[in-house]
């Protein structure tokens, strides 16, 4: 399918050809006829694509001081190499579709094939043929209404969340600041509501276009009358409520609307405007109130509504997102808002570069609503694309998912190991085909069944979000592929049973991407307890950091929490360092009435071994981020070896400290362990017992917070 598409890295804008996105539960495919330009909006997106590396850092410094964090917590290589990884990638732009439902999965079973609908979200309604929508970002195109106007429902959507920010009744003076497209829908979404609109801007185009659809008066910013004119507007009150839709640098708008307003008057902030509020003098002596509305409305930016489908109770929660922009469309039916004036221009989907000539001041037109059609194509339901034609080795991969650990952990070892890149596979088209560009993939899909029914792929990785990958693992091994899954291995017992009764009936070797066993520390550390004969004591201290309740690593059905996501690691490493079963978990977790946070991310858990070795594990969220992640203590025989974050270590013995300079997580070490294995045909570099083991764990130490007992193995 075609699809607009900008490298950031480069900034170049094209249109490309990409496999169509494949959807799961809760979603929605769906064939765009049109979608919306929002000019302002991807004018911003753009040209920061377009800016240099400092241009792009002076326009985002939060991710500058994530870098900069980033660099203390694991080095200035490893951090160059994942910004490196995120610069050089292609972004997917547009936010507002219609079309028409060509499959639908979602859990209400209101969408079916064939439904007009129209479509928001970024990465979700995009300038693409196809697209993939969570249920809660659709709402069904009343009769009457054409795909041209319904493709414009996510700004209605915002401007209408602006309106009611404002709750205006019946026959109030509201002024708009900034007309442009958003300002123009907000004018008549006030104009169909009683009131008397005026509207401000710096265009003398867009304010003789706002007089003729909806405002009943509009102005110039420097035009020096403005102040009167509104005073005789409102007969010398003010206005009641001042809603800014502009997107300006200056603090210009923010004083300018404190300045108009009567006393205990509203100022509703919707566009992007500098937002330094002077106390006096009439924020303070006016008791102004100062509003944000919120994108769409109520669900934006909450992963539970957006991506989970959980809709908020209708008594409770009049107007999300989703009914929001029903109400638009509602009103777009009933010929209450005429968008038809503010389309300017509509490009083929094969000229959008040109469209975005316009919108970026490279073409001089005037433009306010740029519309692209997409034009029957029946190709554009394709999955699979050839992008190069690289001869394939004895090791050859296929990749269903690569997000950012794959590309950058996983993906450049494999083709160190002189594995060789077949099919990449990810959900979205646009990721398949920038990965499978980057790294040399021969093809790019949106579809795993491209890679377990190519009989030339023998060896498949999976890093996908975790609720997948037991799913995923057991195709692999009926399809008599080897596998290397990203931890953890299932999310619950039932699962983890289904993939052993898989694993032991076929011939497939299977690993899991415990990587820290093959860090060069830990291997040197065990080294130098080798022939103590005695149990160990193994302490691992891990400052994890805090990570909120809606991250979808947290999300029970998503990721399953820390414990089975992330503390596997750890449970992995003491079977390592002991090369013995456990026989029993007991765990603690903290209690707290404050719901931000996680108990089970602060927790002790104590794990003993069939020897008498026992192994403690600490694992907080409550730490600060200057102390190193991850301290690992093994006690024994007089002896001591200590690793410091996988950066070095400390050896103790016979009253003498040496210093372990070896650093590194074990990535690499892991994929080459895994890949000499298939070329040997030797066993996996980690027995499926003991993958088992640490698995069932995790499993058993969320059993003993809830009964307070020890667990058996």
């Amino acid at each position: 399918m075609k699809q607009v598409i900008q490298n950031f890295k480069t900034g170049e804008l094209f249109v490309d050809e990409v496999p169509l996105p494949s959807i799961s539960k809760g979603m929605v495919l769906v064939e765009n006829k049109f979608s919306l330009i929002s000019a302002g909006t991807e004018r911003s997106t753009v040209s920061v694509g377009k800016a240099n590396l400092l241009g792009k850092a002076k326009q985002r410094p939060d991710l500058v001081a994530q870098v900069l964090q980033n660099i203390k917590k694991e080095g200035l290589k490893a951090t160059l190499d994942k910004v490196k990884t995120k610069l050089d990638s292609l972004k997917a732009l547009g936010y507002s579709t219609a079309g028409v439902v060509h499959a639908s999965m979602d859990t209400n079973g209101i969408f079916k094939p064939g439904d007009r609908v129209a479509c928001a979200g970024q990465d979700y309604a995009s300038h693409a043929e196809v697209v993939a929508i969570p249920q809660n970002l659709l709402a069904k195109i009343p009769e009457g209404v054409s795909f041209e106007e319904a493709s414009f429902t996510t700004l209605g959507a915002i401007a209408l969340q602006g309106v009611r920010q404002a709750n205006p009744s019946l026959g109030e003076n509201v002024c708009v600041i900034g007309l442009g497209l958003l300002g123009q829908i907000t004018c008549q979404l006030l104009n169909a509501n009683g009131c008397n609109v005026f509207g401000i801007d710096l265009s003398e185009r867009l304010v003789k276009l706002s007089k003729e659809n909806g405002a009943s008066e509009a102005m110039l910013r420097n035009d020096h009358n403005l102040l009167s004119a509104i005073e005789n507007f409102t007969n010398g009150h003010g206005v009641d409520s001042v809603i800014i839709t502009a997107a300006a640098p200056s603090n210009d708008p923010i004083e300018l609307s404190a300045e108009i307003s009567k006393k205990k008057g509203k100022v509703i902030v919707v566009g992007a405007v500098k937002m330094d509020v002077p106390r006096d003098p009439h924020f303070y002596r006016k008791e102004l109130e100062l509003k944000l509305s919120c994108s769409y409305g109520p669900g934006r930016y909450d992963v539970n509504y957006e991506e989970e489908g959980h809709d908020y109770p209708y008594a409770y929660v009049r107007w999300t997102e989703q009914r929001n922009m029903e109400a638009f469309l509602q009103l777009l039916a009933k010929k209450s808002i005429n968008l038809k004036p503010l389309i300017t221009h509509i490009f083929d989907i094969e000229e959008a570069e040109k469209a975005y000539d316009i919108v970026l001041g490279k073409t001089k037109q005037p433009h306010i609503g740029i519309l692209l059609g997409y034009p029957e194509n029946e190709a554009k339901l394709k999955s699979l694309y050839n992008v190069n034609s690289t001869p394939i080795s004895s090791i050859n991969a296929g990749f269903i998912g690569a997000g950012s650990f794959a590309q950058s952990y996983l993906i450049p070892n494999v083709k160190a190991g002189n594995g060789s890149l077949d099919t990449v596979v990810t959900t979205k088209g646009i990721t398949a085909k920038n990965v499978a560009e980057k790294f040399g993939f021969n093809k790019a899909s949106s579809n795993a069944s491209d890679v377990y029914s190519n009989p030339e792929i023998n060896t498949v990785f999976i890093a996908t979000p975790h609720n997948s990958h037991a799913k995923y693992v057991i195709e692999g091994i009926k399809a008599n592929k080897h596998i290397f899954v990203e931890k953890p291995l299932a999310m619950n017992y039932e699962e983890l049973e289904e993939v052993k009764k898989a694993y032991s009936g076929g011939a497939s070797k299977l690993m899991v991407g415990f990587n820290r066993r093959f860090s060069p520390i830990a291997k040197e550390i065990k080294n130098r307890f080798k022939g103590a004969n005695e149990p160990l004591v193994m302490n691992i201290r891990v400052n994890a950091g805090y990570i909120p309740k809606d991250h979808w690593t947290q999300l029970e059905e998503i990721g399953g929490g820390r414990i089975v996501g992330e503390m596997c690691h750890f449970i992995d490493l003491m079977q390592f360092f002991t090369d013995e079963k456990p026989v029993s978990v007991y765990a603690d977790c903290i209690s707290t009435d404050n719901s931000k946070i996680k108990v089970d991310d602060n927790i002790s858990v104590v794990v003993k071994f069939k020897d008498g070795s026992i192994g403690n594990l600490i694992y907080v969220a409550n730490g600060d981020k200057s102390l190193p992640k991850e301290l690992i203590e093994i006690y024994c025989a007089g002896k001591v070896g200590i690793i410091n974050d996988f950066r070095g270590g400390v050896f103790h013995s016979n009253n003498k400290v040496e210093k372990l300079k070896l650093s590194g997580k074990g990535h690499k070490q892991e994929v080459t362990a895994f890949i000499n294995s298939l070329i040997s045909e030797d066993n996996g570099p980690i027995s499926f017992d003991s993958i088992y083991d640490t698995t069932l764990i995790t499993f058993k130490i969320q059993d003993s917070l809830k009964t307070g007992l020890p667990q058996i193995i």
